[in-house]
């Protein structure tokens, strides 16, 4: 089933989520998300953008892959973000929830993350590149934190009327 997405604007995206547990349908959730992050060609979705406070997200990398790597589909349960490298990159990021609206963020080239599977077990790997990126992007999702948030106090000026635009469609 296709979710809705939350536009900025919502006081929901700017909400903390919660752990997920074992009990929790989080299978069913996952698939939804999925679909609706292919439906609206997007590399990331987190719990927030779906109305789901919950520490969930889903990265897609298909719809940005390049012939170099392999596309990336994940679900990440209760992700964590263990260490940052000191190595950062601009990126010219952009949001389902915040939509129009592209601006280069700076964020860390590797990280190191800890988050439970498909299978509630927890698994610790290294990102870098692309999959970090989105991975941090969605994290912040779920600290409350939106990319627009990441930019200078100029860029943000910049961009006050669009994101006005948006959080007026949202209500």
């Amino acid at each position: 089933m296709i979710l809705p997405i939350i536009l900025y604007g919502s006081k929901i995206l700017r909400s903390k989520t919660h752990d997920i547990d074992a009990e929790d349908d989080f299978t069913e959730l996952a698939a939804n998300m999925a679909l609706t992050l292919q439906k609206e060609q997007g590399c990331g979705l987190a719990g927030p953008q779906v109305a789901v406070l919950k520490n969930i997200f889903v990265i897609d990398t298909t719809s940005v892959n390049n012939d170099e790597t392999a596309p990336v589909v994940k679900m990440y349960l209760n992700p964590e973000i263990l260490e940052y490298s000191t190595e950062e990159y601009y990126y010219n990021e952009g949001c389902l929830s915040i939509p129009g609206i592209f601006e280069n963020v700076i964020r860390p080239d590797k990280i190191a993350v800890r988050y439970r599977n498909e299978n509630f077990d927890i698994r610790e790997e290294t990102l870098d590149g692309l999959v970090a990126r989105i991975f941090q992007h969605e994290y912040d999702h779920l600290q409350g934190i939106l990319f627009i948030d990441r930019l200078s106090s100029l860029r943000k000026r910049m961009i006050k009327s669009k994101l006005k635009q948006i959080a007026r469609s949202s209500m």
